[in-house]
């Protein structure tokens, strides 16, 4: 097993979970909801390189320094509902609540059953909607669910703001609930939890 080692780093008002993957022999990390402070990211980067941007959804507290974060050429990945959310404030909610207006297109759109090997870590994407229309999750090899607004310890993602639909939200609930009990949940907000605990 490699053992992915997992950086957490709340950022903004609101304490969005950013989160650094690397493995101990690589140069290189996985930056997941980059949605403020890009100094405490880097600072979480420490010497490596970043080899891509996932994005779990559109919001502007999960995207906000990735315009900062990119540069230099870093691919962005996000799912294909939520792409026009990096271009569109009113989408992202920052035109609502505050934010950088763009921070420019992805290179790459996710769809369910992507899988990618990235940093030499391998993730699938699991599209989860409910939270937005393109909300993902991506699940390691190793048995970690990044979950975005979809999963929260004792929670779930809101539904009341533009894009948001709480049957689909359930839906997508249920659907990670029948994943393995053993993997460990890290969302978007908040404390790390396991599928079991969440069941």
């Amino acid at each position: 097993m490699k053992l992915i080692q997992i950086q957490t780093v709340p950022v903004g008002e609101i304490q969005a979970n950013c989160y650094v993957l690397s493995l101990p022999e690589r140069d290189d990390a996985l930056v997941i909801d980059p949605g403020a402070e890009e100094p405490a990211i880097r600072l979480a980067l420490g010497k490596r390189r970043i080899a891509a941007i996932l994005l779990t959804h559109g919001h502007y507290d999960h995207i906000g320094a990735v315009a900062a974060l990119r540069a230099g050429g870093v691919s962005v990945y996000i799912g294909a509902e939520d792409a026009q959310a990096l271009t569109n404030p009113v989408y992202s909610l920052a035109a609502m609540f505050g934010g950088a207006p763009s921070q420019g297109e992805a290179e790459y759109t996710l769809s369910d059953g992507d899988e990618m090997t990235l940093a030499g870590i391998r993730l699938r994407v699991l599209h989860t909607p409910g939270h937005t229309k393109g909300g993902c999750c991506f699940l390691t090899d190793e048995g970690q669910l990044f979950s975005g607004d979809t999963l929260f310890r004792y929670g779930y993602g809101r539904t009341d703001l533009p894009g948001g639909d709480e049957k689909q939200l359930f839906a997508s609930v249920r659907r990670l609930f029948e994943l393995d009990p053993a993997i460990r949940v890290y969302p978007g907000h908040g404390a790390p939890t396991t599928i079991a605990e969440e069941r």
